[in-house]
């Protein structure tokens, strides 16, 4: 396979416009490596992207993303592009549930050290559970092969009031099939560095405000905008590098010296790419979006046990549901997918309105599904042609597909490229 150190690079063409491009985008100009970005959507951000819905009448994300307090890259990047936008969330790593077979709350609160003394703690642990429930934690944050199930049993209080929930919305695969390697290193990311790096944060008023649109103003005041509906359609190599780009008008040549990363869907970089690995089984996700307030009183967010919503997210105007590895909901009926997550909302919140405005969006591939398998399939950054290197969520980064994970594969490659520059 060949490095891309192989050659000296003076310039980079970032090939997608979503959150690994534009991380790919702004470490590259900040290290003075000229960029091109081009996107084939009308607008950036790929998943994280915020858009005005005319049946809601408000603006809305595409899907509710939740970051932690301790996710370096997404410091990092915010950082970079001076975001001022509000990532909003509690004080203290503190996860609301509700369980509506029953009716009762609860609230974890993982105390802010490594040590984690919160497990001693009736107060702060799931109800019911006692201290050694919590020991197939430490089983799992040593794993490194195969199942979740083949290290932790997928039954018991701990399992099914926070584990389950929390490894379902961040592997976005059934839990207990997913890789054991990805669980591990979420929990080493997460609950063993405790709750300074656990409080969860929820981007307000949108992503688009937190992320996206920072990035692109960054990028267009240091001389390099991002290029919309530029889809690339093919890609010609020789001689073992990226020597053409096809927009559609034809092959263009690529100048000497130029980085090529592709930021795009894995699927898409499968065909073309030849021969290169790629996940190629992906899970779904569904969100509703709800115009009404939320209570006072209600947590930003809280996940629901017993439902076929798992979790709510309070936004000023608006409440969100996000449902994970949503296969068998794609295709039902989007009304009566609105009126069960209503009927949850209300059980959950104490309303007894009547449904609000609503939209409900689907994304059928919205994730590589985080199986062993497919985990196994995901590629490195380099590529065996020298200049062209990939960027996403799906590339291996130790991460299931997330917002940590897709900015850090796009600072990845653009690293190897500083260090070509650089060599």
């Amino acid at each position: 396979m060949a490095q891309p150190d192989a050659l000296r690079f003076s310039r980079a063409i970032v090939v997608g416009a979503g959150l690994a491009g534009l991380s790919a985008a702004v470490a590259l100009r900040r290290a003075g490596v000229d960029v091109s970005i081009f996107e084939a959507a009308a607008q950036a951000g790929g998943r994280c992207r915020s858009y005005h819905d005319p049946q809601l009448g408000m603006m809305i994300d595409n899907g509710n993303h939740l970051v932690l307090s301790g996710n370096q890259a997404v410091t990092r990047f915010r950082e970079a592009v001076g975001a001022e936008g509000v990532l909003a969330g509690p004080d203290e790593a503190a996860f609301a549930f509700r369980d509506l077979r029953d009716g009762k709350g609860w609230t974890v609160r993982f105390n802010e050290g490594r040590l984690p003394w919160w497990i001693a703690s009736a107060r702060r642990r799931v109800p019911g559970t006692r201290i050694g429930d919590y020991l197939p934690l430490a089983r799992l944050a040593t794993a490194r092969t195969g199942r979740v199930d083949d290290h932790v049993s997928a039954d018991g209080p701990v399992w099914e009031r926070l584990l389950d929930p929390v490894l379902l919305a961040a592997l976005n695969t059934a839990p207990a099939e997913g890789a054991a390697r990805l669980a591990r290193n979420l929990i080493r990311e997460t609950i063993g560095r405790g709750g300074r790096a656990m409080r969860p944060r929820i981007a307000e008023p949108t992503l688009g405000a937190a992320f996206i649109e920072p990035a692109l103003a960054h990028l267009a005041a240091l001389g390099s905008p991002v290029a919309l509906k530029h889809r690339l359609q093919a890609i010609g190599f020789a001689d073992g590098h990226v020597a053409t780009l096809d927009w559609g008008r034809g092959p263009e040549l690529v100048p000497d010296g130029t980085a090529v990363i592709l930021a795009v869907p894995p699927w898409i970089a499968a065909d073309l790419v030849p021969g290169i690995d790629a996940p190629d089984e992906h899970r779904a996700i569904v969100n509703a979006h709800f115009a009404c307030a939320p209570p006072p009183n209600a947590p930003r967010m809280l996940g629901l046990i017993g439902a076929t919503a798992e979790w709510l997210f309070a936004f000023p105007d608006r409440v969100s549901v996000t449902v994970s590895a949503a296969d068998r909901l794609v295709d039902a009926d989007r009304e009566t997918l609105a009126r069960t997550f209503w009927a949850e909302i209300c059980r959950a919140y104490g309303f007894h309105d009547e449904m609000p405005r609503w939209q409900i969006v689907k994304e059928k591939r919205a994730t590589f599904a985080a199986t062993p398998e497919q985990d196994a399939k995901r590629p490195p950054a380099v590529t065996r042609w020298s200049n062209l290197l990939l960027a996403g969520d799906w590339v291996q980064t130790g991460l299931p597909a997330t917002i940590e994970g897709a900015l850090r594969s796009g600072e990845t490659a653009a690293a190897l490229v500083i260090a070509a520059k650089a060599h």
